[in-house]
């Protein structure tokens, strides 16, 4: 996980090894890159016998996962690489990219655990470049940088598919001290990519949060 689009806690509600939230989301506020580069590191080194998001992909690629043509994958924000891992499983190639050298190290021990290969790209995701057409498929879970989107779009072939995933608003509701810009209003993930052929999206609110979710596809011309 990256620094832009990682969400506050609230004070006395985490600790080193389990952030707060439904998702455990991150703590640190994207106020100062280095600082969370060290502060997740020191997260995923203190939880080196455990995963802090667990091994499991999310619920909503797994649950959609019959839907997507095997090709490239890019996990954007990977952290310990349990989506990653399963698309390799699933017989995707697959990159993935994020800023935690820590996480990047577990991400592979997960691969190799699971008998699968990734390519963990270390890298600060408000400044790196996907090359263009080279994915069949982006996923972006927990993890919102708006400024970045474009950045997917571009990379994903002709007839490629995003799955993005993201806490809206609503979720403030559950974790007041969230950072609002952080998270996504009403309407707008389906926004973002009104370009896109849209398969799949609904927002979500329940007792344990509020969530966005959508699958699209790139037009073919």
């Amino acid at each position: 996980m990256l620094f832009l689009g990682i969400f506050a806690v609230r004070p006395g509600k985490a600790d080193p090894i389990h952030p707060s939230g439904t998702n455990a989301y991150q703590k640190v506020t994207g106020a100062n890159p280095e600082d969370d580069r060290q502060n997740w590191d020191g997260i995923y080194q203190k939880a080196k016998n455990h995963y802090v998001y667990g091994k499991e992909p999310a619920a909503f690629l797994k649950e959609n996962i019959e839907r997507l043509a095997l090709g490239r994958a890019l996990d954007v924000a990977m952290g310990e690489g349990r989506n990653a891992v399963y698309l390799a499983k699933k017989g995707f190639r697959v990159d993935g990219v994020d800023f935690s050298a820590v996480a990047l190290r577990k991400a592979k021990l997960l691969a190799r655990e699971n008998r699968v290969t990734i390519n963990a790209i270390y890298a600060d995701l408000s400044a790196y470049q996907i090359k263009p057409e080279t994915y069949d498929l982006v996923v972006n879970i927990n993890f919102l940088h708006r400024g970045f989107i474009e950045q997917i779009k571009k990379g994903l072939r002709r007839g490629g598919y995003v799955i993005f995933e993201n806490p809206t608003v609503d979720h403030l509701k559950h974790e007041p001290g969230l950072v609002r810009a952080y998270l996504l209003e009403k309407g707008e993930l389906k926004e973002l990519f009104k370009d896109f052929e849209i398969l799949v999206y609904r927002e979500t609110v329940d007792d344990k949060g509020a969530v966005a979710s959508l699958i699209a596809r790139k037009p073919l011309l």
